[in-house]
């Protein structure tokens, strides 16, 4: 039986986008220009064991950085989601 598993794209995490252009958490953990190499690395940190998928784009921004996250569903999206916007925002520090 395959694992659920979450899919995350680096839109949810940026600063610079509003609500309605993708991101989905709040602006205090959102960081500027979120790389696809830099949730790779803090979902690992957190044992999320993510996948990466290079060649999809995220709907909203098809233009935009291709690429996107698959990462292990141990708990709710929005609170995996916090999870890894946090560890961004402190990597960043």
């Amino acid at each position: 039986m395959p694992e659920d598993r979450l899919v995350i794209w680096p839109a949810y995490f940026d600063l610079e986008r509003s609500r309605d252009q993708g991101r989905r958490v709040a602006t205090a953990d959102a960081v500027r220009n979120p790389k696809l190499e830099d949730i790779v690395r803090v979902s690992a940190d957190l044992d999320l064991d993510p996948v990466v998928e290079r060649e999809k784009c995220y709907p909203k921004s098809w233009y935009d950085q291709p690429g996107r996250v698959l990462v292990l569903k141990k708990g709710s999206k929005t609170k995996t989601l916090r999870s890894i916007a946090r560890a961004l925002k402190k990597r960043r520090s």
